[in-house]
């Protein structure tokens, strides 16, 4: 069963408000083991909506549409339906009466003639009850040449409206027009550490199309989501499907896992200094204080961050850390970073980034280009490693950061 989910407003379409109704009805027609294929959006234009109702029947199985219910005249949704499966509009006096119903409990007089059209549903559809709003939703089974019917589902674009509408009339209408019932279920593994291309390099035939489960690869700044996705009868099936292609995913890939779903590098560090009664403070230059942020962030409850030292250019070091003897263009500089901070607030690891040092520049489409030195001192020893660095600055900083934590946690790791 393929679906498509459309959003529909001007709003959306123009980007003035964030669309996470397709995001959250995604989500849970995977649940239901419906293969979620296309997702629309299309602004407040009856032609334009007439043809993405066509185009959506003819493709999807199930097509969910959010917004366009409402009573002015850029509420469209009705007649888009009716003009797309030629049909008339006809009035359905049980929802008039709700919608009356509605307006007499919230203290009005009468009913305002604009929300008369709210009761209007093409021919043949059924109405969907909304127990929050004044907009019901449409249950229309279109017939196709040749084929299965398409089950179309129109709900406000009212989240509150809509979960609710969702979770006591389509999802069981749904789960009703399944032969046989599956459901779908995703597991993510985090990983960091290679680059996209040499990582899928090493699971020979893993990412490949028509692969039970499947699995697919996503990089957000550097960091690599494999998500291997399982469809069977219930959830413990799919975790049956799912298991041994993680395991195999983990043998595979080593110490370049380290975590799964929500994790973020900075948890998975904290894990590990929790895990082994360790602290941290750290030491950064031209990063914003982005390192601190995150391990703060992780840091909340375990007191595994000591503190933390944010500095905008080598300059600072020796008004603020009392380091004067450094060369801002070397590993030298973070090395002595990590051990001064390491040495102040007596933490287990001194973790220091340089992320820009001096000699960095713009160039023409205002990109940096400079390199990463990053540094670790333990007490007994310090290391560190320099990289080439080159991009927007935003992108620099979070990836600077991340080099930092994992060259934190293989050290605890003691890889």
């Amino acid at each position: 069963m393929r679906a498509e989910i459309i959003a529909i407003g001007d709003e959306i379409s123009t980007g003035q408000r964030l669309d996470t109704n397709s995001r959250w009805l995604a989500e849970r027609l995977t649940e239901l083991g419906v293969d979620v294929m296309f997702h629309t959006t299309v602004g407040d234009d009856l032609p334009a909506n007439v043809a993405v109702f066509r185009a959506a029947i003819e493709r999807a199985d199930v097509v969910v549409a959010t917004g366009g219910l409402g009573p002015t005249a850029d509420d469209l949704t009705r007649e888009s339906l009716a003009a797309a499966t030629k049909v008339e509009l006809v009035q359905d006096e049980a929802s008039l009466e709700q919608i009356r119903g509605l307006f007499a409990r919230r203290g009005y007089s009468s009913l305002p003639e604009r929300n008369v059209v709210q009761a209007m549903f093409p021919h043949g559809s059924r109405p969907i009850a909304n127990p929050h709003g004044t907009a019901p939703g449409i249950d229309m089974t279109i017939g196709r040449n040749g084929r299965g019917a398409c089950r179309f589902f129109a709900l406000p674009g009212v989240p509150a409206e809509m979960f609710a509408m969702w979770r006591d009339t389509v999802a069981p209408a749904i789960l009703a027009a399944q032969s046989t019932r599956r459901v779908t279920v995703h597991r993510r593994i985090k990983c960091f550490g290679v680059g996209e291309s040499k990582l899928e390099a090493m699971l020979p035939d893993m990412i490949r199309r028509g692969r039970e489960p499947r699995v697919g690869i996503t990089v957000s700044d550097a960091t690599i989501t494999l998500r291997i996705t399982a469809s069977g009868p219930n959830e413990a099936a799919c975790r049956a499907l799912i298991a041994p292609t993680e395991a195999e995913i983990r043998s595979l890939l080593g110490v370049l896992v380290f975590g799964d779903e929500e994790d973020e590098l900075q948890q998975a560090v904290v894990r590990l200094l929790k895990e082994r009664g360790e602290t941290v403070a750290v030491a950064e230059i031209a990063t914003d204080g982005l390192l601190d942020h995150w391990l703060a962030d992780a840091d909340a409850e375990s007191s595994r961050l000591l503190g933390g030292v944010v500095l905008h250019e080598p300059q600072s070091l020796s008004a603020l850390m009392d380091i004067r003897d450094s060369s801002p263009d070397s590993a030298a500089m973070a090395e002595l970073m990590a051990q001064v901070i390491r040495e102040r607030t007596g933490a287990t690891y001194g973790l220091a980034v340089a992320a820009l040092p001096a000699g960095a520049r713009y160039d023409a489409g205002q990109e940096l280009a400079g390199t990463l030195a990053i540094a670790l001192a333990n007490g007994e020893n310090v290391r560190s490693k320099e990289l080439p660095l080159s991009g927007h600055p935003a992108i620099i900083r979070s990836r600077a950061a991340k080099q930092a934590l994992n060259l934190l946690r293989l050290a605890i790791l003691n890889q």
